[in-house]
């Protein structure tokens, strides 16, 4: 494995590995929820959803009583899940599948009239062949006449253009699972060649600074026109992209892409599959 090889596999699994720092992060974030929410009542499930993490989209969706089938490479974050079915009434735990996997490797042998895959989780994809063998499963497991909607980062010049040496704090704060009060920092360094934007978290513990530890995070940066050709070759019709979780215009302004897309050689969900 080379070292860029190896940063990499650090980059789609170190952010990951904590599942209670992951929540706890990202436990305000909750327009996409409301969002996918939406969705699944407007056209309907079973959902296949990549990317499910610890369950902060699906779970949402399995309490209104719809089915759901996630896949996650990140074990921690699966065993998070688990642990908060195992909480929830029996129903709703029959409505969740979980499969632990490589989402573009992973073959179910079903169909669905609803695949997404949430904030980021295609920019763990970092090269050519990983994104059309994902677009590839994706295609295999849409229901005819099924819609293919993700949400993705729009890249912002000012990450791209960082000093990799310059540390980015926050405030000392409880780290939920560490159980002490860390300081925070950050670096960004961004590949111009790959493409990739790599981010190094600092955390050291504020009263020993000796006890110190550092993640990474690599995310794949696609621009919108660039996404767009890559969806038309790999068989998908653009059906409208947005610039936020309320369907506005993508913008000069906007920081997230929401892509609905169908196969190109898609029929009729009253047609025969």
């Amino acid at each position: 494995m080379t070292a860029r090889t190896s940063l990499l596999e650090a980059g789609r699994r170190d952010h990951f590995a904590d599942a209670g720092f992951y929540a706890h992060t990202y436990r305000d974030r909750t327009e996409d929820v409301a969002f996918y929410e939406g969705l699944v009542a407007e056209l309907g499930g079973p959902v296949l959803e990549y990317g499910v993490g610890e369950g902060r989209v699906a779970l949402p969706l399995a309490r209104a009583g719809h089915v759901v089938t996630g896949v996650d490479l990140s074990r921690p974050m699966l065993d998070a899940f688990h642990a908060t079915l195992a909480t929830e009434p029996a129903d709703v735990r029959r409505r969740v599948k979980l499969v632990e996997g490589d989402m573009s490797h992973v073959a179910l042998r079903k169909r669905f009239p609803l695949v997404t895959c949430p904030f980021n989780a295609l920019l763990h994809l970092y090269d050519r062949a990983s994104l059309e063998a994902f677009f590839s499963r994706v295609r295999a497991h849409l229901a005819p006449g099924g819609r293919f909607v993700f949400d993705i980062s729009v890249p912002a010049p000012e990450d791209l253009a960082r000093d990799p040496s310059r540390a980015y704090r926050v405030p000392p704060f409880r780290h939920p699972t560490a159980g002490c009060v860390v300081k925070y920092e950050e670096y960004f360094a961004y590949d111009h060649v790959t493409q990739v934007l790599h981010v190094d978290s600092i955390f050291t513990e504020r009263d020993d600074p000796s006890h110190r530890w550092k993640t990474h995070l690599a995310q794949r940066m696609y621009f919108p026109r660039e996404m767009e050709s890559l969806l038309h070759y790999n068989g998908f019709r653009v059906l409208a992209v947005e610039g936020d979780f309320e369907g506005g215009p993508l913008t000069g302004a906007s920081d997230v892409m929401v892509w609905h897309v169908e196969s190109a050689t898609r029929r009729s969900r009253k047609g025969h599959g």
